[in-house]
């Protein structure tokens, strides 16, 4: 009798795809998080670049979801990046209004198939103003929609934008560079000199930030802490 498997289906933008070498080295957070689960739990990682709560599902990305995903499994719902995208009507969605409706069917595909949903808040770009501090960025409604949601539904929430902005805050610009695609120097071929990429991340980077996101699901305790490593032997 085999032992049972615990699924985590991640529905999410470029931050947290799985790449492939035509994208090396970008990294994203669902192809790394499994460093961070324990044996009987996998990762089956839908998340894709440029999509957005709706372009997600327009493409039936969420319906392939749906058809694979049961009882005692998690959906992760991670966006915001694109659905901030006014001048794209395609992937575009107002904060209070549809992105909320969107994340909403999202919450509803896996509460009938009792499934866990699990919300979590965009990750913060590199939006320095200058060495030391970080500027606005562009998230903040979608992040206060998605808290609103999470509230509204009783969905549990990791928030990941503040726990990033946190971060990015107490590394500074310069050293907070080796966590995204952006490059001082020609170091891949595929990357021109001085490329400045602040949203995409590298593999560090996804480490680090898949790290805040198990840290998020082990303040939640019970079931969402189940999915992780014992962290009283991560160094065993």
């Amino acid at each position: 009798m085999g032992s049972i498997v615990t699924r985590i289906f991640w529905a999410a933008d470029s931050t947290v795809q799985t790449n492939d070498i035509t994208t090396y080295p970008q990294t994203g957070i669902g192809q790394v998080f499994s460093l961070y689960t324990r044996d009987g739990v996998t990762v089956s990682n839908h998340a894709k670049n440029g999509r957005s709560t709706k372009s997600f599902m327009d493409e039936g990305r969420l319906a392939v979801i749906d058809e694979q995903i049961g009882e005692g499994d998690f959906l992760f719902i991670q966006f915001g990046h694109n659905d901030e995208k006014s001048e794209d009507p395609t992937r575009y969605t107002e904060p209070f209004t549809t992105f909320m409706e969107n994340l909403e069917t999202y919450i509803n595909v896996a509460r009938k198939h009792n499934a866990n949903p699990v919300l979590i808040t965009p990750l913060e770009r590199r939006c320095f103003v200058d060495a030391k501090h970080l500027g606005m960025g562009a998230h903040s409604d979608y992040v206060a929609a998605m808290k609103q949601t999470a509230e509204k539904n009783q969905v549990p929430l990791v928030d990941l934008y503040s726990m990033s902005r946190s971060e990015l805050k107490k590394a500074g610009e310069p050293d907070s560079r080796k966590w995204y695609m952006y490059f001082d120097e020609k170091l891949y071929k595929n990357y021109p000199e001085g490329k400045k990429d602040n949203t995409h991340l590298r593999y560090e980077g996804a480490v680090f930030y898949a790290g805040l996101i198990a840290k998020g699901l082990r303040e939640l305790g019970g079931i969402y802490n189940d999915l992780l490593l014992d962290e009283t032997k991560v160094n065993e």
